[in-house]
Protein backbone atom coordinates (compact mmCIF):
# COMPACT_ATOMS: atom_id res chain seq x y z
CA UNK A 1 0.00 0.00 0.00
CA UNK A 2 1.25 3.43 -1.03
CA UNK A 3 2.12 5.97 1.99
CA UNK A 4 -0.42 8.73 2.62
CA UNK A 5 1.44 11.36 0.63
CA UNK A 6 0.82 9.34 -2.62
CA UNK A 7 -2.90 9.32 -1.79
CA UNK A 8 -2.73 12.87 -0.61
CA UNK A 9 -1.31 14.33 -3.60
CA UNK A 10 -3.96 12.28 -5.62
CA UNK A 11 -6.61 13.94 -3.54
CA UNK A 12 -5.27 17.43 -4.33
CA UNK A 13 -4.60 17.51 -7.29
CA UNK A 14 -7.86 15.49 -8.82
CA UNK A 15 -11.36 16.28 -8.45
CA UNK A 16 -13.26 13.26 -7.03
CA UNK A 17 -15.05 12.79 -9.77
CA UNK A 18 -12.25 12.41 -12.15
CA UNK A 19 -10.45 9.29 -10.77
CA UNK A 20 -10.90 5.47 -11.78
CA UNK A 21 -12.90 4.51 -9.17
CA UNK A 22 -15.42 7.15 -8.72
CA UNK A 23 -18.87 6.49 -8.82
CA UNK A 24 -21.95 8.66 -8.27
CA UNK A 25 -23.34 5.89 -5.72
CA UNK A 26 -21.99 2.91 -4.45
CA UNK A 27 -24.84 1.41 -6.13
CA UNK A 28 -23.49 -2.52 -5.45
CA UNK A 29 -22.27 -1.51 -1.98
CA UNK A 30 -25.63 0.22 -0.86
CA UNK A 31 -27.60 -3.02 -2.35
CA UNK A 32 -25.75 -5.54 0.13
CA UNK A 33 -26.18 -2.98 2.80
CA UNK A 34 -29.37 -3.09 2.29
CA UNK A 35 -30.30 -6.04 2.61
CA UNK A 36 -28.76 -6.30 6.34
CA UNK A 37 -31.70 -4.11 7.39
CA UNK A 38 -29.01 -2.31 9.65
CA UNK A 39 -30.33 -0.42 12.65
CA UNK A 40 -30.29 3.06 12.56
CA UNK A 41 -27.60 3.29 15.10
CA UNK A 42 -25.39 0.65 14.15
CA UNK A 43 -21.89 1.69 14.11
CA UNK A 44 -20.57 1.35 10.17
CA UNK A 45 -16.90 1.68 9.43
CA UNK A 46 -16.23 2.40 5.14
CA UNK A 47 -12.11 1.66 4.93
CA UNK A 48 -10.19 3.45 2.67
CA UNK A 49 -13.36 5.39 1.66
CA UNK A 50 -11.66 8.53 0.01
CA UNK A 51 -14.45 11.10 -1.41
CA UNK A 52 -17.03 8.15 -1.70
CA UNK A 53 -20.59 9.08 -1.39
CA UNK A 54 -21.18 6.28 0.52
CA UNK A 55 -21.61 8.55 3.23
CA UNK A 56 -24.36 10.57 2.31
CA UNK A 57 -26.53 7.55 1.12
CA UNK A 58 -26.05 5.85 4.24
CA UNK A 59 -27.50 9.13 6.45
CA UNK A 60 -30.52 9.53 3.44
CA UNK A 61 -31.61 5.72 4.45
CA UNK A 62 -31.42 7.03 8.45
CA UNK A 63 -28.21 5.25 9.73
CA UNK A 64 -26.51 8.00 12.06
CA UNK A 65 -22.98 6.28 13.25
CA UNK A 66 -20.71 6.12 10.38
CA UNK A 67 -17.11 6.07 10.15
CA UNK A 68 -15.21 7.34 7.31
CA UNK A 69 -11.59 6.20 7.27
CA UNK A 70 -9.18 7.15 4.64
CA UNK A 71 -4.97 7.62 4.78
CA UNK A 72 -5.51 10.68 3.15
CA UNK A 73 -6.68 13.94 4.93
CA UNK A 74 -6.95 15.44 1.65
CA UNK A 75 -9.92 12.75 0.48
CA UNK A 76 -11.87 13.46 4.12
CA UNK A 77 -11.79 16.98 3.27
CA UNK A 78 -14.33 16.33 0.18
CA UNK A 79 -16.26 14.44 2.45
CA UNK A 80 -16.31 16.62 5.23
CA UNK A 81 -17.37 19.78 2.63
CA UNK A 82 -20.45 17.75 1.28
CA UNK A 83 -21.37 16.84 5.10
CA UNK A 84 -21.29 19.85 5.96
CA UNK A 85 -23.90 21.51 3.88
CA UNK A 86 -26.40 18.87 5.82
CA UNK A 87 -28.51 19.87 8.47
CA UNK A 88 -27.02 19.27 11.58
CA UNK A 89 -28.19 15.66 12.77
CA UNK A 90 -26.37 14.63 9.63
CA UNK A 91 -22.91 16.34 10.63
CA UNK A 92 -22.93 14.81 14.28
CA UNK A 93 -23.53 11.34 12.68
CA UNK A 94 -20.07 10.99 11.02
CA UNK A 95 -16.52 10.60 12.35
CA UNK A 96 -13.44 11.40 10.19
CA UNK A 97 -10.79 9.00 11.00
CA UNK A 98 -7.43 9.58 8.86
CA UNK A 99 -4.91 7.16 8.93
CA UNK A 100 -3.51 2.89 8.31
CA UNK A 101 -6.34 1.12 9.03
CA UNK A 102 -4.27 -1.64 10.07
CA UNK A 103 -2.24 0.34 12.64
CA UNK A 104 -5.02 2.44 14.24
CA UNK A 105 -6.85 2.26 17.33
CA UNK A 106 -10.15 1.36 16.79
CA UNK A 107 -12.79 0.05 19.09
CA UNK A 108 -13.09 -3.67 20.24
CA UNK A 109 -16.15 -5.51 19.39
CA UNK A 110 -17.71 -2.19 18.31
CA UNK A 111 -18.95 -2.22 14.82
CA UNK A 112 -21.74 -3.50 13.31
CA UNK A 113 -20.09 -3.29 9.09
CA UNK A 114 -17.10 -2.87 7.71
CA UNK A 115 -17.23 -1.66 4.44
CA UNK A 116 -14.12 -1.58 1.64
CA UNK A 117 -14.78 -0.92 -1.69
CA UNK A 118 -10.98 -1.04 -3.20
CA UNK A 119 -8.74 -0.67 -0.11
CA UNK A 120 -7.48 -4.36 0.43
CA UNK A 121 -6.64 -5.09 -2.86
CA UNK A 122 -3.94 -2.79 -2.28
CA UNK A 123 -2.41 -4.79 0.44
CA UNK A 124 0.05 -6.71 -1.58
CA UNK A 125 2.39 -7.96 1.37
CA UNK A 126 0.94 -11.07 2.86
CA UNK A 127 1.40 -9.56 6.49
CA UNK A 128 -0.19 -6.54 6.00
CA UNK A 129 -3.31 -8.18 4.98
CA UNK A 130 -3.16 -10.32 8.04
CA UNK A 131 -2.86 -7.12 10.12
CA UNK A 132 -6.01 -5.85 8.28
CA UNK A 133 -7.83 -9.36 9.00
CA UNK A 134 -6.69 -9.05 12.74
CA UNK A 135 -8.36 -5.40 12.89
CA UNK A 136 -11.46 -6.23 11.62
CA UNK A 137 -11.76 -9.24 13.76
CA UNK A 138 -11.16 -7.58 16.80
CA UNK A 139 -13.12 -4.51 16.04
CA UNK A 140 -16.72 -5.98 14.68
CA UNK A 141 -19.19 -6.97 17.21
CA UNK A 142 -19.90 -10.70 17.44
CA UNK A 143 -22.01 -11.63 13.89
CA UNK A 144 -20.70 -8.62 12.63
CA UNK A 145 -20.81 -8.14 8.99
CA UNK A 146 -17.92 -7.77 6.34
CA UNK A 147 -18.39 -6.25 3.03
CA UNK A 148 -15.36 -6.30 0.63
CA UNK A 149 -14.78 -5.01 -3.11
CA UNK A 150 -11.82 -5.84 -4.46
CA UNK A 151 -10.89 -6.41 -8.50
CA UNK A 152 -11.93 -9.61 -9.72
CA UNK A 153 -9.01 -11.75 -11.69
CA UNK A 154 -10.32 -10.39 -15.06
CA UNK A 155 -9.88 -6.52 -13.07
CA UNK A 156 -6.68 -4.42 -13.87
CA UNK A 157 -3.10 -5.26 -12.63
CA UNK A 158 -2.51 -1.81 -11.33
CA UNK A 159 -4.76 1.23 -9.70
CA UNK A 160 -2.99 5.16 -9.44
CA UNK A 161 -0.01 3.30 -10.40
CA UNK A 162 -0.01 0.83 -7.66
CA UNK A 163 0.21 -3.28 -8.02
CA UNK A 164 -3.02 -4.68 -6.95
CA UNK A 165 -3.76 -8.60 -6.09
CA UNK A 166 -7.09 -9.57 -7.72
CA UNK A 167 -9.42 -12.56 -6.53
CA UNK A 168 -12.25 -14.64 -7.10
CA UNK A 169 -14.95 -15.07 -3.93
CA UNK A 170 -13.51 -18.15 -2.97
CA UNK A 171 -9.41 -16.76 -2.41
CA UNK A 172 -11.34 -13.80 -0.91
CA UNK A 173 -13.17 -15.21 1.43
CA UNK A 174 -10.27 -17.38 2.55
CA UNK A 175 -8.29 -14.35 3.49
CA UNK A 176 -10.80 -13.68 5.71
CA UNK A 177 -11.00 -17.38 7.39
CA UNK A 178 -11.88 -18.76 9.93
CA UNK A 179 -12.62 -15.13 11.50
CA UNK A 180 -15.73 -14.55 8.75
CA UNK A 181 -17.79 -16.67 6.85
CA UNK A 182 -18.57 -15.48 3.42
CA UNK A 183 -22.81 -15.44 3.27
CA UNK A 184 -22.94 -14.13 -0.61
CA UNK A 185 -20.49 -12.39 -3.40
CA UNK A 186 -20.98 -10.32 -6.73
CA UNK A 187 -19.32 -8.89 -9.37
CA UNK A 188 -19.76 -5.64 -11.02
CA UNK A 189 -18.71 -3.82 -14.15
CA UNK A 190 -17.44 -0.92 -12.86
CA UNK A 191 -17.46 2.22 -15.56
CA UNK A 192 -14.98 4.48 -15.36
CA UNK A 193 -15.11 8.48 -15.69
CA UNK A 194 -12.45 8.14 -18.64
CA UNK A 195 -14.99 5.29 -20.87
CA UNK A 196 -13.29 2.14 -19.94
CA UNK A 197 -14.75 -1.07 -17.62
CA UNK A 198 -13.30 -2.39 -14.80
CA UNK A 199 -13.99 -6.03 -12.94
CA UNK A 200 -14.99 -6.04 -9.42
CA UNK A 201 -15.50 -8.65 -7.22
CA UNK A 202 -17.33 -8.51 -3.96
CA UNK A 203 -18.03 -10.59 -1.19
CA UNK A 204 -20.25 -10.10 1.94
CA UNK A 205 -19.19 -12.00 5.49
CA UNK A 206 -19.86 -12.12 8.36
CA UNK A 207 -18.06 -12.69 11.86
CA UNK A 208 -18.31 -16.17 13.47
CA UNK A 209 -20.59 -16.69 16.43
CA UNK A 210 -18.66 -19.61 17.50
Amino acid sequence: MADAAHWQQVYTSKASDAVSWYRPHLDRSLAFIDGLALAPDAPILDVGAGASTLVDDLLARGLRDVTVNDLADAALDHTRARIAALPPPAQSAVRYLAGDITTLALPAAHYALWHDRAAFHFLTEPAQRRAYVAQAARSLRPGGHLLIATFALDGPERCSGLPVCRYDAAALAAEFAPHFRPIADAREQHPTPFGTTQSFLYVLLRGDLS
